[in-house]
């Protein structure tokens, strides 16, 4: 097992290689790097970006643990919007395996496409509103837009194989996969052994899964790990140790289950986190590059889990 952390909590938009070498220096092993819509993966990961990028991490001996970017209308009612976003796909795994990662990762979707703070509401909102509902679409055919979304992933998946490298899906709460049975009957779907799933449990938690019970029951199927603490209500990320999830209890299920990957911290909710000035992602703290606040919750945690890990006789890279 060893550690890593994503880069966008560090530095929301690229270039990333400063970012890489300021993770790497916090005594981390690994980093996850993002392209957040197809347009990045145009005009910022090109041939010498890539080039850099693959340099800079061998430069600072760290490893690519996943490449993340989501297409949007996997799950479109429009047949045209679900195409394109198969080809965003395409080119994200062609940027990934470019990169080196061996992981390519989108988060699951909404159906029909909706979206967060459109559609649907964010689930950080739901302790501070009285009113609590989604703008769902009526008079439309449910169960053939799972099979769509079905569809589109097989095709996503059929990339990665052909690319050679694995396929995650993280869940999120509302979404297709908001939970661990919805991660069990998407992969039953697929049917693919290039799929699996990053596990998150800040995003499984609160929708009602205890997170030592999801990695039993999903084993072999969490092929990464994102991690973070929250406060079981909303999918807050903080600090781990400094919400309600039992870590100690989570990091026993992930030994017995033999899961030897890499544990990606990801917090977007402590002071000084990196937000980039077009983002919409919610939150109250916005900078361009993350403080040495943020640097120092981030390490903190880290060695928080180190500590669970020798506790229960887990070797850590």
């Amino acid at each position: 097992m060893r550690f890593g952390a994503s880069s966008w909590p560090f530095q929301w938009d690229p270039p990333y290689e400063t970012c890489i070498k300021r993770v790497a220096s916090l005594g981390f092993k690994a980093i996850e790097l993002i392209a957040w819509n197809k347009d990045y993966l145009t005009d910022y990961y090109t041939p010498a970006t890539i080039a850099n990028l693959k340099a800079t991490l061998a430069g600072e001996g760290m490893k690519l643990s996943q490449f993340v970017s989501t297409p949007h209308d996997l799950s479109s009612a429009d047949p045209a919007k679900r195409a394109a976003a198969v080809e965003h796909w395409k080119r994200t795994v062609e940027v990934g395996a470019q990169l080196g990662s061996p992981i390519i990762n989108m988060v699951s979707s909404h159906a029909f496409a909706m979206r967060d703070a459109q559609e649907i509401p964010r689930i950080t909102t739901k302790p501070l509103v009285q009113v609590y509902a989604a703008k769902v679409p009526r008079g439309v055919d449910w169960d053939q837009n799972f099979r769509d979304y079905v569809d589109a992933l097989k095709q996503c998946a059929a990339a990665c194989e052909s690319a050679g490298v694995m396929m995650s899906i993280e869940p999120h709460p509302a979404r297709y996969v908001a939970n661990t049975d919805g991660a069990l009957r998407l992969l039953e779907h697929i049917d693919s052994k290039a799929v699996g799933i990053n596990f998150d449990p800040s995003h499984t938690f609160p929708v009602g899964d205890f997170p030592n019970i999801s990695v039993y029951r999903l084993g072999k199927k969490i092929i990464h790990c994102h991690v973070s603490d929250n406060d079981g209500v909303t999918n807050v990320h903080w600090r781990p140790g400094m919400g309600k999830i039992d870590w100690t209890a989570m990091f026993q299920a992930l030994k017995d289950v033999g899961y030897d990957g890499v544990i990606s911290i990801e917090l977007e909710d402590v002071p000084g986190v990196s937000r980039g000035p077009n983002s919409t992602a919610p939150g109250v703290y916005r900078h361009p590059t993350a403080t040495d606040e943020f640097v120092a919750e981030t390490v903190a945690g880290m060695n928080y889990l180190k500590g669970i890990c020798k506790d229960l006789g887990i070797p850590v890279d």
